[in-house]
């Protein structure tokens, strides 16, 4: 597999995002951010190592007031060389930080986001595809007025094509939410489908092509639906391109809601789109050294 391609799979790892206290915030579905995975070939084995992963993005919500939104995702990912029916076994851990304003309102909070911990094993199918299952747990701890009040088992099945430097992939999460805090508003927090889309091709060193996402909140926490809260949903389309300096890789990408419904943030009426830009970088801290080639004498 292309090496760019390669490397780009481990930012698989920074898989939290930004939902919001119930207080003050309706949760976007199932705790995560959607997008985040877009641009990667989460499908994809890796090869046996320890990556950084950083996914960086700062959004506004057509919103009155506007919702502005800014999330730092660091994560580490090891790829190990233990397997379980020919898939790779990968542990992923991320602690990311959330910042949330809304102009002109005097709200201002930043903050520890939910710490997010799973297991994953990926399979090699043959000609470019590639399958990879991830199933961990959004923890419900972080800043009071940041984190999701609750915990989040979540599971994505992700496929992916990356032959001859394509990456086509979808990554698919479902997540549910129990055991929420008795400081929240609700009883209960959303769940919901969360899809990520990415079409990409590599041209040398450079990554261009498209990516998109979206939501469907499935569960509704208890109360909303008699103060005519309906299921939020939305979808987004942008552009992506990247650039491989060698052993570390960055992309950006732009994205732009084309439908948006029900996000109900800060207590507004959210009908209205967001605009995102995202930056990622994916280093390589560790891989195993190879076995020196034995020394062949002639006489």
């Amino acid at each position: 597999m292309n090496k760019f391609m390669t490397l780009a799979a481990v930012a698989a790892a920074a898989f939290t995002s930004m939902t919001f206290d119930a207080n003050a915030a309706k949760p976007f579905p199932g705790t995560l951010q959607t997008g985040e995975t877009a641009g990667l070939a989460t499908g994809a084995p890796l090869p046996e190592g320890v990556y950084f992963v950083n996914t960086l993005s700062f959004g506004v919500r057509d919103t009155n007031p506007d919702a502005r939104f800014l999330v730092d995702v660091p994560a580490l990912v090891w790829a190990s060389p233990y397997s379980i029916g020919g898939g790779q076994i990968q542990i992923i851990g991320a602690l990311p930080m959330a910042h949330l304003s809304a102009r002109g309102t005097g709200f201002d909070e930043y903050g520890l986001y939910n710490p997010f911990l799973a297991g994953a094993i990926a399979w090699d199918l043959g000609n470019g595809f590639g399958f990879r299952w991830l199933s961990g747990f959004y923890f419900n701890a972080g800043d009071r007025d940041l984190r999701v009040p609750a915990t989040t088992w979540r599971n994505d099945a992700a496929l992916s094509y990356t032959a001859d430097g394509w990456n086509l992939t979808a990554n698919l999460t479902y997540a549910w939410t129990f055991g929420t805090s008795n400081y929240s508003a609700f009883d209960s927090t959303s769940n919901g489908f969360n899809l990520d889309l990415t079409a990409t091709k590599t041209f040398g060193k450079w990554e261009l092509g498209v990516v998109g996402f979206g939501s469907y909140e499935t569960g509704l926490p208890n109360g909303y639906n008699a103060a005519g809260i309906g299921r939020s949903k939305q979808f987004a389309l942008g552009p992506l391109v990247g650039y491989n300096f060698g052993p570390v890789i960055l992309q950006s990408y732009l994205t732009r809601d084309i439908y948006a419904k029900n996000q109900n943030l800060l207590g507004t009426k959210a009908d209205g789109k967001e605009t995102r830009f995202w930056t990622r970088v994916i280093i390589p801290l560790w891989s195993p050294e190879k076995p020196m080639a034995p020394l062949v004498t002639k006489y």
